[in-house]
Parts: C-alpha cells; sequence; structure tokens
C-alpha cells in the first residue's frame, strides 16, 4: 500500500516510463476526505480509462483553503493511505497548491478525469493535457453520496 505513495519527483519518472512502454496515464484529484462508496464508484469508472491511475490529493493545508478550517476531517497520511490501498488505484501523489495544474504540467497524463459537475471549461489542466495530445473525461457521480452530505448527517444525527 505504502508503495503507490509517491513524491512527485519519483511519480513523474515512473509515468514517464509508463508512457514510453504505451501506457495510457490517467489522471484525477480531489480531497477524498471521508471516503464513500461514491469515490469508489469514480475511481474504479476513471481506471477503466486507462491503464495507470494517478490520484493526487489535496494536502491539508489545501483542504482547509478550499472547505474551511474545520477540514479536513481525515488526515492526508490516511487519506493518501486508504486510496492506496483501493485495487483500482496504482499511485497516490500529495499537492499542496491551491489546484493541480502544476502537477498536472509536471505529469502531462494522457487522460485528466473530473465530475461531471465539473464545467468543462472550468477543468483545471485540461488546456496541457489538450495541448498534449490527451484528453478530458467527464464522470458522472453517484446521486446522493457526497462528503458534505455524510458531514451533514453526522451533525444532524449527534
Amino acid at each position: 500500500m505504502k508503495s503507490k505513495i509517491k513524491d512527485r519527483a519519483e511519480l513523474a519518472k515512473l509515468l514517464a516510463d509508463a508512457k514510453a512502454r504505451g501506457k495510457t496515464v490517467v489522471f484525477t484529484n480531489g480531497c477524498f476526505d471521508i471516503l464513500h462508496a461514491g469515490h469508489v464508484d469514480y475511481l474504479e469508472k476513471a481506471r477503466s480509462l486507462g491503464d495507470v491511475l494517478v490520484v493526487a490529493v489535496n494536502s491539508d493545508s489545501s483542504v482547509r483553503r478550499i472547505k474551511g478550517p474545520k477540514r479536513p476531517i481525515i488526515s492526508q497520511e490516511q487519506r493518501t493511505a486508504v486510496l492506496a490501498g483501493l485495487g483500482c488505484v496504482d499511485f497516490v501523489v500529495i499537492f499542496s497548491e491551491p489546484d493541480p495544474a502544476a502537477l498536472i504540467s509536471e505529469l502531462v497524463p494522457n487522460v485528466l478525469v473530473k465530475g461531471a459537475d465539473w464545467p468543462a471549461d472550468k477543468i483545471v489542466g485540461a488546456d496541457t493535457v489538450l495541448a498534449a495530445g490527451g484528453r478530458v473525461e467527464r464522470i458522472e457521480m453517484l446521486e446522493g453520496v457526497s462528503t458534505s452530505q455524510i458531514i451533514e448527517r453526522i451533525k444532524q444525527r449527534s
């Protein structure tokens, strides 16, 4: 499991080698704060779009900037460990920037994946991937399943 968690430099080398061998590299990113069935469904669908799935995870400080001071609920070490434990995930990397644009530019995946709730023109890194001859895919999310909804249910029940 830990062997799937890579730093940026090591991951860039591994992906360059995979692409040189003709493998299709798929990239997605997110906070993945409380992993749930919607995440697993999304990641399995993303993995089906290529040979190698990379999941970039927002660092704890990045999540706080995006979601507020009470998030994340789960630390980046635990979030990456859980993601690395999924069979559909090949590599996990943490990024601290507000968005993954720099990381996408470093890795230049063949396929960039986001949820269908993201408008195509707002997908960070799409320009980089498309300019390199890759493609951008938007995946429908499971209805009624989100980390924010889970947190709200917990609050209502306590």
